[in-house]
């Protein structure tokens, strides 16, 4: 027996061992099981987060709500921004006769050169530039230069006055550009920040927000729809570009509404989604291309709307059909009141034309008027709207 015993506690023991073994194999196969997707898991997640942080749709001007820095925003938009210098010839012609000012002109003295400046937005590596057309307009040499010193002069791509938008190409390389897009609708009360040259002290940054959108009815262009912010715009941040908190770009800056030619805390800039078509167009067409009606239209007042019989003050008088025109084919005719456009109504006059413009040309659609008291429908073709007339 006693000498058993010491057999018994040693099969006792070996067994407690290999109970060890089994439990230290099961907790290995349970780790390899797990560990897959916990592995996988994790990449994922760190994917993620870097898409989020640092991949391409990341937020550059991404900031702690504690901190009021837009420093990431402007780092990541302003390189983008370039000052343009224009300068146009003025020949002995183009001076208005002065005797004083000969009498003292060193002959033969026939010509000079006027400088202005603005600003621009480069929107395409390969060395595209989004500008204002007054900024450029009349201009016999263009000259750009970037933030990083480099200057080269500019070639007009094409112009839309229409707009007040020009597109200008410049033959360099490594160039940065910020996108024509932006994080969802642009909203009123959104902070905005404006970069350009103003009054050529150098490249600017001001701070405002959204004060409005859709703004109409200016007199700055033919086809309307401006941002309107209080971020400073003074003379030379025209064509410059306006950004949100994130360095997108949302607009190029256009003009101010001011007494005296001063910012007086009102300025539009037009929205990224039209300066994109218009770059589009001017890059495949060297033209933008509308749609075309042919007719003038005055805008509804409330003691018209009474003449003509209507409920509602809303639609354009037609005083005007181009002969020969869509309208004119389509069988309009002066006295016309247009309401709507395939049954959407249209607020007045302007926005019917801006509807029409948007078409495109070999579109049909349906007119609906009021004539002679009654309401009407008439179908036409819409045209091409030809180009428009430069100063």
């Amino acid at each position: 027996m006693s000498r058993s015993s010491p057999s018994r506690w040693r099969a006792k023991g070996n067994g407690t061992g290999q109970s060890k073994r089994m439990g230290a194999l099961s907790v290995i196969r349970a780790f390899r099981f797990f560990a897959g997707p916990i592995l996988a898991g994790l990449a994922v997640g760190l994917a993620v987060l870097w898409w989020y942080e640092w991949g391409p749709n990341a937020r550059p001007g991404r900031y702690d709500s504690g901190t009021a820095s837009y420093a990431g925003a402007v780092n990541h938009a302003a390189p983008a921004v370039v000052n343009i210098y224009t300068t146009q010839i003025l020949t002995s012609d183009d001076v208005p006769e002065d005797p004083l000012f000969n009498r003292f002109m060193e002959e033969p003295r026939r010509e000079r050169a006027l400088n202005s400046l603005g600003s621009g937005v480069i929107v395409d590596d390969e060395g595209y530039i989004l500008t204002s057309y007054h900024v450029i307009r009349d201009a016999d040499e263009i000259l750009v230069a970037l933030r990083d010193g480099r200057d080269a002069p500019a070639r007009v791509v094409g112009t839309d006055p229409e707009t007040d938008l020009a597109l200008l190409h410049v033959a360099l390389e490594n160039l940065p550009e910020v996108e024509l897009n932006g994080n969802g609708p642009v909203q009123v009360g959104d902070v905005v920040l404006a970069i350009g040259n103003p009054l050529g002290v150098g490249q600017t940054v001001s701070m405002g927000i959204v004060s409005a959108t859709g703004r109409s009815h200016l007199g700055i262009a033919t086809f309307e729809n401006f941002i309107q912010t209080d971020a400073a715009i003074n003379r030379g941040n025209s064509g410059g570009a306006l950004i949100d908190t994130r360095g997108h770009l949302i607009g190029i800056n256009t003009a101010i509404l001011s007494a005296d030619g001063s910012w007086q805390g009102i300025g539009f800039a037009t929205p990224a989604s039209i300066a994109r078509e218009v770059m589009r167009d001017l890059i495949d067409h060297g033209r933008v291309i509308r749609g075309y009606l042919g007719v003038t239209v005055q805008d509804i007042t409330p003691s018209l709307a009474e003449t003509f019989g209507m409920d509602e003050v809303r639609g354009g008088v037609i005083t005007e059909v181009v002969i020969d025109s869509p309208a004119h084919k389509g069988g309009l005719q002066p006295g016309d009141v247009l309401v709507g456009i395939d049954g959407t109504a249209m607020a007045d006059g302007y926005e019917a034309m801006n509807r029409i413009a948007g078409m495109k040309p070999e579109q049909k659609v349906s007119l609906n008027i009021v004539r002679n008291r009654q309401p009407l429908t008439v179908d036409v073709v819409i045209g091409t709207r030809p180009p428009a007339e430069t100063e």
